[in-house]
């Protein structure tokens, strides 16, 4: 199991995963953006579709981020 993160290591935000089936010129568009912006391009679609029902006024917080970098260390283990 080296090399690989667990649940153990890295807790994962939950989030929702399905699949999505959009148009090959849509998601070159939307992957152009998400590299302008330096995001995946989940992460673009994510944004695009919250300022979608902002302007529709829905407004969806945002979850609690994942801590990154590396885990605090235990000196008293």
């Amino acid at each position: 199991m080296r090399g690989r993160f667990t649940s153990k290591t890295m807790p994962q935000a939950k989030k929702k995963a399905f699949a999505l089936r959009l148009d090959p010129a849509l998601h070159d568009a939307v992957e152009r953006l998400a590299a302008q912006e330096l995001r995946s391009v989940n992460a673009e679609i994510e944004m695009l579709l919250r300022e979608a029902l902002k302007r529709r006024g829905l407004d969806v917080p945002v979850g609690a981020k994942p801590r990154r970098g590396r885990p605090p260390v235990n000196r008293g283990e």
